[in-house]
């Protein structure tokens, strides 16, 4: 369904990294307010093109939303769950699956045994209610999937269409929080490095998206998305990743920052984020 040829054109990967390594000595001067000492005008690195067409990039915001408050806290964006989200949406479902609730998502289940590779991340994710002061939410259950290492959803593009990774579903703990070990997302063509989350009710409601009570994403990190892209089995999403910023995402283009979360790691030691998810409870 989905043509993955992954070629790099022109100067290829060598070059493709090349232009992220400046991109991330600009970014560091910019911070450092070195350009602007040096007189620096517009006009960045032309984009490196790419015929990556891994996966559609008609992830579209249809019903982006505004941060609403209340006291301190911040709902977070309600987003599009895209065209791979496999719950219900279309025929296929994989909250109906059995083993679909569980902490590790890098596996195949229910039959399917692939495992994806890439750099591991955990995923920690806190559910808050605005209209308590953001007090934790126990007992309602989140569903996360994303992309694999090569920009593929598992479920719809070609190649692991009999594969369900990088899906699973959890109930949230006294506190509010469920975690999830996975791999750190590509970056495929027309999008900003992200992951889908549903949040629902209660674990009995999570088998259709008829019941959902929120639906977002999750931005990832700008610095390290560089150092990830720049790692090996990452290679395709080098020159895509060049080609897009938060200002261009169609879902993240009217602000990532309730959707961006806080990161720690390492390629070598893998990465660790965690983002409050606030809802109107």
């Amino acid at each position: 369904m989905h043509d993955l040829d992954h070629d790099h054109p022109d100067g290829g990967l060598t070059e493709d990294l090349s232009t992220l390594q400046r991109r991330r000595a600009l970014r560091w001067l910019a911070g450092a307010g070195v350009l602007s000492l040096l007189g620096c005008g517009g006009g960045g690195d032309a984009a490196t093109t790419s015929s990556a067409t891994g996966t559609s990039a008609s992830d579209t915001s249809t019903s982006t939303t505004s941060p609403t408050t209340s006291s301190s806290c911040a709902v977070i964006p309600t987003e599009t769950n895209g065209p791979y989200p496999a719950d219900g949406t279309s025929a296929l479902n994989a909250l109906l699956l059995s083993g679909i609730v569980r902490s590790d998502i890098r596996s195949s289940f229910a039959g399917a045994s692939a495992v994806a590779a890439g750099v591991p991340l955990t995923v920690t994710l806190t559910l808050v209610n605005t209209n308590a002061s953001c007090a934790s939410l126990a007992g309602h259950t989140i569903y996360v999937w994303h992309c694999d290492q090569a920009g593929r959803y598992s479920l719809y593009s070609s190649g692991v269409t009999g594969e369900n990774y990088l899906r699973g579903v959890q109930a949230t703990d006294s506190n509010g929080q469920v975690t999830f070990t996975t791999i750190f997302p590509a970056c495929y063509a027309g999008r900003w490095p992200h992951i889908h989350v549903e949040v629902y009710p209660t674990l009995a409601l999570a088998t259709s998206v008829a019941n959902v009570s929120k639906t977002t994403q999750i931005a990832m990190p700008e610095a390290a998305c560089y150092e990830v892209f720049a790692s090996s089995g990452y290679s395709a999403s080098v020159a895509n990743f060049n080609q897009i910023s938060l200002a261009t995402d169609n879902v993240f283009s009217d602000g990532a920052t309730l959707e961006t979360p806080t990161i720690s790691g390492s390629v070598s030691a893998g990465y660790a984020i965690a983002l409050t998810i606030g809802i109107a409870g």
